[in-house]
């Protein structure tokens, strides 16, 4: 199954100018759990072609999400920035299998 299958809202933007985050919302906690336990992270840098220690996860159980944190190949808005705001970057992690 994929991520996204998973998720009631998936998304990314920008954490400022040099990271890109990802937003992981569920509809329960049973799917946040099941994601939080089966997601693997090294799936998640070879999408993103970043080192796994450069990835930070955040659960935040109250709201049943999960945040996933990473620097930007390149910095927002310079001259091989091909998304501005980050908010096309969601694909690669949303068809990981998990």
């Amino acid at each position: 199954m994929k991520l996204i299958d998973l998720t009631k809202i998936l998304r990314s933007k920008n954490a400022g100018p040099l990271y890109i985050t990802f937003d992981l919302i569920f509809e329960d906690m049973e799917k946040m759990n099941y994601v939080l336990q089966n997601l693997k992270i090294e799936d998640v840098a070879k999408a993103y072609d970043t080192d796994v220690k450069n990835i930070t996860v955040i659960p935040y159980e109250i709201v049943k999400s999960i945040k996933i944190t990473f620097p930007r190949k390149h910095v927002s808005g310079c001259v091989l920035d091909d998304d501005v705001y980050g908010c096309q970057q969601h694909m690669p992690l949303a068809n990981i299998e998990i």
